[in-house]
C-alpha cells in the first residue's frame, strides 16, 4: 500500500488531472477537433449544458486515476514507463474505435488526447515535485 500513497506528489496529482481535463475540453471543443470528431463517432455536438454528467464524472474520476499512476511512477523514475502504458492502452482504445467503427479521424483524435493527457500529468508532477 506504501507504493500507492509514499512520496506521491498530491497536489501534482490533482493539477495533473484538472489541467488533462481542461486539455479535453478544448481538444474536443469546436475550437479544435470537436466537429469532425463527433461526426466520426456519430453523436451530434451539444452545447455545454447539454453535456452528459455521467461521462464528465468519469472522465474526471479516470483522469484523477490515470494523474495518481504518474505521481507513483514519478516516486520511482519510471515517467516512461508511463508514457508506454499510455500507448499501449491509446492503441487498445484505438483498436475498440475499429470495432465501433469509427473513423480513423476519431480514433487518432482519441489516441491523441490520451498521449496529450499523460503528457501534461508528467509535466505537472514535474513542475510540483520540483517546488
Amino acid at each position: 500500500m506504501g507504493e500507492l500513497f509514499g512520496g506521491v506528489n498530491f497536489l501534482g496529482v490533482i493539477v495533473g488531472a484538472v489541467a488533462a481535463f481542461l486539455v479535453g475540453w478544448l481538444w474536443y471543443s469546436p475550437i479544435l477537433f470537436g466537429p469532425k470528431w463527433a461526426k466520426g463517432v456519430g453523436v451530434e455536438m451539444g452545447t455545454a449544458q447539454s453535456m452528459p454528467v455521467g461521462a464528465m464524472v468519469s472522465q474526471a474520476v479516470g483522469l484523477l486515476l490515470v494523474s495518481w499512476l504518474v505521481g507513483v511512477t514519478a516516486v520511482s523514475n519510471a515517467l516512461l514507463t508511463i508514457l508506454l502504458a499510455a500507448v499501449g492502452f491509446g492503441i487498445l482504445g484505438y483498436s475498440g474505435g475499429m470495432f465501433r467503427k469509427n473513423s480513423a479521424y476519431a480514433r487518432v483524435t482519441d489516441l491523441g488526447y490520451l498521449i496529450v493527457s499523460v503528457i501534461v500529468m508528467i509535466i505537472c508532477q514535474g513542475i510540483f515535485r520540483s517546488l
